[in-house]
């Protein structure tokens, strides 16, 4: 596809994994805000009375925000629902110019109890939809004249003091940055640029107030809106710049946002897996 307007953003359709809430929510509605159509697959058809939100509400809130939405209820670890969901993205919007993987489980048990079922699901959600998304999406990629890719996966590390804490969650989410740097390299010729953006710190969502550490926690992360201002720089890079694992800060940094104080998280955000250090 093709835009007309000097907004890159203006125009392109974006097919997003998950996005009912959090972070991929918000960016979801930074990019409408921009004029983009947003194709969301998740499962959440009904509201759950521990999360906000659901797959419709994420669509009033995008078209509210002034682009075009689209629900499509599914599951991203079922190739049919992930087929349709591109499909469904085309039949409206006439091709697909960026895909984010956003959809992802987290777990942190241990290896001892952790259970295969669970084992199995974090791979199938993170790295299996990951692929399962792109893979749908790919024909229209090829076709669009600006084809992006977005993970929200972290920098790989082999440090003991990470991998040692929850290896299986950690495959699964490495497992989403190789398939991504996999892309940028196999379809480089293609010109479809495909990067990983993780955030610096943790961000404030259901899945941290829930499962790690409450209100205390949440009152040391950062807002999503600082993963969705980060993910529209990362948009706007140049083509050529593909094949990278970028975190929040550095990104915006580069397109000249030196102050974070206004995402929130206090004078001691707490960092997120996979980070060791603020950068400064």
């Amino acid at each position: 596809m093709t835009s007309t307007s000097t907004d890159p953003l203006a125009g392109r359709t974006i097919l997003m994994s998950g996005g009912s809430r959090g972070i991929g929510l918000a960016i979801a509605v930074a990019a409408a805000g921009r004029g983009a159509n947003v194709v969301i697959l998740a499962k959440t058809d009904t509201p759950d009375p521990r999360l906000p939100g659901t797959v419709h509400t994420a669509v009033e809130e995008i078209e509210a925000a002034g682009g075009a939405g689209l629900a499509v209820v599914g599951d991203v670890r079922e190739e049919a629902d992930v087929e349709r969901a591109a499909a469904a993205a085309v039949e409206r919007f006439g091709g697909i110019d960026v895909v984010v993987n956003n959809a992802s489980a987290l777990n942190l048990t241990g290896t001892a109890d952790l259970t295969p079922k669970r084992y199995d699901l974090m791979q199938d959600i993170n790295s299996r939809g990951t692929f399962l998304l792109f893979r749908a999406a790919l024909p229209h990629l090829r076709e669009s004249d600006r084809a992006r890719v977005v993970t929200l996966s972290p920098p790989i590390t082999t440090a003991p003091h990470w991998l040692g804490k929850f290896p299986a969650y950690a495959l699964s989410k490495f497992g989403m940055t190789i398939l991504t740097l996999g892309w940028a390299a196999e379809f480089a010729a293609d010109g479809i640029a495909a990067n990983c953006l993780w955030p610096e710190t943790a961000i404030s969502t259901a899945a941290v107030q829930n499962l790690l550490g409450g209100d205390e926690t949440v009152a040391r992360c950062r807002e999503p809106r600082i993963m969705a201002d980060a993910a529209m720089a990362l948009l706007d890079l140049p083509q050529d710049r593909t094949g990278e694992v970028f975190l929040d800060v550095d990104v915006l940094r580069e397109a000249g946002v030196t102050d974070f104080a206004g995402y929130g998280g206090g004078d001691d955000p707490e960092l997120d897996f996979f980070v060791d250090e603020l950068s400064r």
